[in-house]
C-alpha cells in the first residue's frame, strides 16, 4: 500500500517529553515530511490531504515488545491478522511476537515462517523473537542481529519444552548471544513446590486467589535476580519481561540514562492495572504468568516506570477462548488479550493522575525504539516512518463485545469506561483504522519488517 500525502494540523503533538501545537507533514513515500513550520514549505504540503485535529493528540504509534499472536497452530485463540488489527485500532503500530507457537519458533527457518506469513497478512509492523530451549544453542547462534528483535529465554514454565533450566545452557545463551535476551523469570522449583502444597490444601479445585501465592513473589524475584546475576557476569544486553512484584523492582538501575543500560526492563498493562482483589470479580479471566499480584506490588511497579527504573511498557496480548479462560483453576491457562485496550489504559491513567502523558509516549514508544535499537521509527522526526496515533482525549467509551476485535472475542476489560479514544492509526503514512473499523485486509495491508540498527 503507497500513502496518501497527509497533512495533520493543530494537533497536540506528543513527543520527545513535550506536548506542542503544530503540523505534521507525512509524505507520500510514507515517512514523516516535516514537523512545524518546516511543513508550509515542503514541496508535498499543497497536494496533501488536511486533517485538523485541534484538541486531539497525535503521538507516536505504540510499539509492543511482546506479543503472543498464536500462529502458527493455535489458530482458534488468535491469527497474525486478527491480532495485529486489533493493535491498529488500539494504536500499536508494531509488534515483537514471542516464539512459543506450534511449531515452536526453535530454528532459523520456523522463525522465517511466521516473518512470511506476517508479510502477508499483518496490519501493523512486525518482528519475532528466536526461541531458546536446552538443546538449540547452534540455531539461537545464528540469530541476526539486524533482522531479529532478540532472543527469548523462558527461565520458568512454559508450552513445550522451552522451558531453559539447564544452567551451562543459559551459561552460553546469556554469553555468546549475538542479540538482546528477553527472558520471562519464574523459578520452576519455587512454582512446583507451591503448586504440590495448594493441591493437598485445595485439591484439584484450587481457588484463583491462590494463583498470586503458587506463582509467588519469591519465584519472580529468585528467577529475576539469577538473570541479573548471570547479565553481569558476561555483559549480556538483557531484558526482563512483565516485572510484577515491588522486590524486582528493587533489582534495576534508575542512576543512569535507559541507553546505558545492558540491563532493561518491561511492566504490562495488567499488572498496572489490577491487583490481587480482583480475583474475586474477574476469575481466571486475569490469570496471568507471572501473576497479578497485591496492591503494594501494583503501586511499586508504577512507581517504577516513573522514577526510570523500569524502562518500558508492553502487553504480553495473549489470547484463548473464553470457553478455556472459564475452567477451574488448573484448567484455565495464562494470558488475555490486551493489544486493543493497552493505550486506551495507559492513557486512562493520565486521566488518573499516575503518569503524564508524555511519558505514556516515552514507555510505550521512545524508548522501546531505543533500547532495542528499531531503525527509523518511535518518534515524529523528519524522516522516520510515520507510525502514527491520533486520539481524542476527552470522548468517553466503554468496551463491550460489540467493540471488541480479537478473535477470542472477550477482554479482561469489558465493562471498563475510558476516557480516550483512538482516532486514526497510520502504519507507515498510510492509515489502518478510522476510529470505527479497520482498512486493512490480507493483501492490502501496510505492516512492514522491523530492522535494528545493530
Amino acid at each position: 500500500m503507497s500513502a496518501t500525502p497527509t497533512r495533520f494540523i493543530r494537533a497536540n503533538i506528543v513527543n520527545e517529553g513535550n506536548v506542542q501545537v503544530g503540523d505534521v507533514l507525512i509524505s507520500r513515500d510514507g515517512t514523516i515530511a516535516a514537523v512545524g513550520a518546516a511543513c508550509d514549505t515542503h514541496p508535498e504540503a499543497p497536494e496533501a490531504v488536511q486533517i485538523d485535529c485541534e484538541g486531539l493528540w497525535l503521538m507516536p504509534g505504540a510499539i509492543d515488545d511482546q506479543v503472543h499472536f498464536r500462529e502458527p497452530g493455535l489458530t482458534h485463540k488468535g491469527e497474525i491478522a486478527t491480532e495485529s488489527a486489533a493493535a491498529a485500532a488500539g494504536g500499536i503500530t508494531s509488534f515483537m511476537e514471542m516464539p512459543n507457537t506450534v511449531p515452536q519458533a526453535l530454528t532459523q527457518q520456523l522463525l522465517q515462517d511466521k516473518y512470511d506469513r506476517a508479510a502477508e497478512v499483518s496490519a501493523v509492523n512486525y518482528s519475532f523473537f528466536m526461541g531458546a530451549s536446552n538443546d538449540n544453542i547452534e540455531e539461537v547462534l545464528k540469530t541476526d542481529p539486524r533482522r531479529i528483535c532478540g532472543v527469548k529465554v523462558f527461565m520458568g514454565s512454559s508450552t513445550g519444552n522451552m522451558l531453559v533450566d539447564n544452567r551451562t545452557v543459559l551459561e552460553a545463551v546469556f554469553k555468546e548471544s549475538p542479540t538482546l535476551v528477553a527472558t520471562h523469570c519464574e523459578d520452576e522449583a519455587t512454582i512446583r513446590q507451591n503448586t504440590a502444597a495448594a493441591r493437598e490444601r485445595f485439591g484439584e479445585f484450587v481457588p484463583i486467589g491462590q494463583h498470586p501465592l503458587i506463582r509467588s513473589a519469591e519465584a519472580c524475584y529468585r528467577s529475576s535476580s539469577m538473570a541479573v546475576e548471570l547479565a553481569e557476569k558476561h555483559n549480556t544486553r538483557l531484558h526482563i519481561l512483565h516485572i510484577s512484584t515491588a522486590r524486582e523492582v528493587g533489582l534495576f538501575r534508575n542512576d543512569i540514562p535507559s541507553l546505558e543500560k545492558r540491563i532493561t526492563a518491561e511492566a504490562c498493562i495488567h499488572h498496572l492495572w489490577f491487583t490481587d482483589a480482583d480475583y474475586e470479580t474477574k476469575g481466571t479471566h486475569i490469570k496471568w504468568n507471572p501473576a497479578v499480584k497485591t496492591a503494594d506490588d501494583r503501586e511499586a511497579i508504577r512507581a517504577g516506570i516513573l522514577n526510570g527504573r523500569i524502562d518500558v511498557v508492553a502487553t504480553d496480548h495473549a489470547p484463548h477462548t473464553i470457553e478455556e479462560k472459564s475452567g477451574s483453576y488448573f484448567q484455565a491457562p495464562s494470558g488475555g488479550p490486551l493489544v486493543q485496550h493497552a493505550l486506551p489504559a495507559m492513557l486512562e491513567m493520565v486521566h488518573q493522575g499516575v503518569l503524564p502523558v508524555e511519558d505514556v509516549v516515552n514507555l510505550m514508544a521512545h524508548r522501546v525504539a531505543d533500547l532495542f535499537d528499531i531503525e527509523g521509527r518511535g518518534y515524529i522526526r523528519p524522516g522516520y516512518q510515520a507510525d502514527l496515533v491520533l486520539v481524542d482525549p476527552n470522548d468517553s467509551w466503554t468496551v463491550s463485545k460489540s467493540n471488541i476485535l480479537y478473535k477470542c472475542g472477550w477482554s479482561p476489560f469489558e465493562g471498563t469506561a475510558f476516557k480516550s479514544r483512538i482516532r486514526g492509526t497510520w502504519v507507515n503514512g498510510v492509515q489502518v483504522y478510522d476510529g470505527d473499523r479497520v482498512l486493512t485486509e490480507p493483501g492490502n495491508h501496510a505492516g512492514q519488517r522491523l530492522t535494528f540498527n545493530r
